[in-house]
């Protein structure tokens, strides 16, 4: 036999142990315990037979604590490239088979590797987490290759969409590479991240608190707002990144998807005439209002358990990406308050880096009041919103359904922070505050010395209504461009984007800015 075939018969037998990664005994160890390894996640990730794999022979270079007697193929991490629905994607998946998947001065490098090619291809970066934490045997060579990803996540920041799902765990160093990510998925009762683990807690705090309470899918999605997604399985965990890549562009410079569309763009939702509650202090369902202006009702939904009082997600218009915000009057009756200001702050900062159109509907009665907001700085809170929406230079559309009140006004896309096109449907009451706080403050007296106090401040209130808490006022200086029928609200709302497809705007020349953080 020549010495070619031979070596080809090594090179083939080498691959086939670099793709048994930790060996048969701790993949079925990771199957028992309801996980995929990292190869299967990949393959169900990307198209059927798209995945190129890099740094297949790569091993850890440490020979400390005997390290040296012990290397793997690939030293716990699978990185390379594919596609999704046909785009270039780049891939790194953490192989828990392999020293519990934690990271080694090596492992970091093939991942620093897949970032910087990314980057110079404009094209997204998805990383499948589930490590154990730094390889303590590397010590700071560990620590360094932790910040090296550090450092290209800020750079790839805003240049190319990044996605981090937690498949297993994420702590200490780790979670910072996912916290720095556009989206981060996690998987209900098999992912957990923290920074210090439960013992540690005991021992400085006294706490006693499982992984699960501490740092669980659950606790990310609805306390800290850390995990944009959770998801029941890997399986629903990867379909949700393919699909949210639908809606994304592939860098930056591209502009957002288009993709065709089905549902026709004059389509009248009539329910819409009928939604709003006679009393104004009565909620309705949001997202009945989303489900029926979108193109065929099909909306993806951004931190949907955190912060439900707003609403953000993805959808689109006539086929257009479309970035949504939108107050929700059924949770503390659409209110801005710290953590709905944050969600929806980061979220229109991405859609602006991404070059992705906002849409915005409009119902919030103003700021939630209460110490507990005002000592947690619910002002720099609010003024992130605010910033974001000010600082934004793609196409806005805005539209006021019932209540905007106040700096709530200022803060929801409103005219005067550039929104291009502002709509009002006839039942928006569009002020400073509500009626029965502004007859307060204007008849304050002269309704405490009335014969009938109650009569008199609800004839003043009729007045203040007809006066103020109606769009027409606004409408009146040009700050709300029409007042439209609700049922016709698709149809405007596609009429703007398409005049605002050639929009050119760009911010003062700046090193950067200083968000109020």
């Amino acid at each position: 036999m020549s010495n070619q075939v031979e070596s080809v018969k090594a090179l083939i037998k080498l691959r086939e142990e670099a793709r048994l990664g930790g060996g048969q005994k701790r993949i079925d160890s990771q199957h028992q315990k309801g996980k995929y390894t990292a190869r299967e996640r990949i393959a169900m990730l990307l198209d059927g037979g798209s995945f190129e794999e890099f740094d297949m022979f790569v091993t850890h270079r440490c020979t400390n604590f005997g390290m040296q007697d012990s290397t793997f193929l690939g030293d716990g991490v699978v990185t390379g490239y594919g596609t999704i629905d046909g785009r270039l994607v780049y891939v790194f998946a953490q192989d828990f088979t392999v020293f519990g998947g934690s990271l080694s001065e090596s492992f970091a490098m093939k991942i620093c590797k897949i970032m910087d090619q990314a980057m110079k291809m404009g094209a997204p970066v998805i990383g499948l987490n589930d490590s154990g934490g730094a390889r303590i045997q590397e010590g700071v060579n560990a620590l360094a290759g932790y910040a090296e990803i550090f450092q290209r996540n800020i750079l790839a920041s805003g240049v190319v969409p990044q996605i981090s799902a937690i498949f297993g765990p994420c702590a200490g160093g780790a979670v910072y590479s996912p916290a720095l990510t556009d989206f981060n998925v996690m998987t209900k009762g098999t992912s957990y991240m923290f920074l210090t683990g439960p013992k540690v807690v005991k021992t400085v705090t006294g706490e006693d608190v499982t992984q699960e309470e501490l740092g669980g899918a659950s606790v990310h999605a609805s306390k800290s707002g850390v995990a944009h997604f959770a998801v029941e399985t890997e399986e629903d965990g990867l379909k949700l990144i393919r699909r949210l890549l639908s809606y994304l562009p592939q860098n930056n410079l591209e502009e957002a998807p288009l993709q065709p569309c089905t549902d026709p763009i004059d389509r009248l939702e009539d329910a819409l005439n009928d939604i709003i509650p006679d009393s104004p202090n009565k909620p309705y369902d949001m997202y009945q209002v989303i489900g029926g202006i979108v193109d065929n009702g099909e909306f993806l939904e951004v931190h949907k358990d955190y912060a439900p009082n707003i609403i953000v997600g993805f959808a689109r218009f006539n086929g257009l990406s479309v970035g949504i915000v939108a107050n929700q009057p059924k949770i503390l009756a659409g209110c801005l308050d710290i953590n709905s200001s944050r969600k929806a702050a980061r979220f229109v900062r991405f859609c602006d880096a991404f070059n992705i159109p906002i849409v915005t509907l409009v119902d919030v009665p103003g700021f939630l009041p209460g110490t507990q907001q005002e000592y947690g700085g619910i002002i720099l809170h609010g003024a992130k919103l605010l910033y974001a929406y000010g600082e934004t230079t793609v196409p806005k559309v805005t539209v006021t359904l019932r209540k905007s009140y106040g700096g709530a006004y200022c803060v929801m896309s409103s005219k005067h922070l550039r929104g291009d096109i502002n709509y009002a449907w006839p039942t928006a009451e569009i002020a400073v505050m509500g009626p029965s706080g502004a007859i307060e403050v204007l008849y304050g007296k002269e309704t405490a010395a009335a014969e009938d106090p109650a009569k008199f401040a609800a004839e003043k209130e009729q007045e203040y209504r007809d006066a103020f808490a109606n769009p027409y006022n606004a409408a009146k200086y040009g700050y709300i461009d029409d007042v439209i029928e609700p049922r016709n609200t698709r149809f405007r709302i596609i009429r703007a984007l398409q005049q605002l497809a050639t929009k050119k705007l760009s911010n003062p020349a700046k090193k950067h800015d200083n968000l109020p953080l």
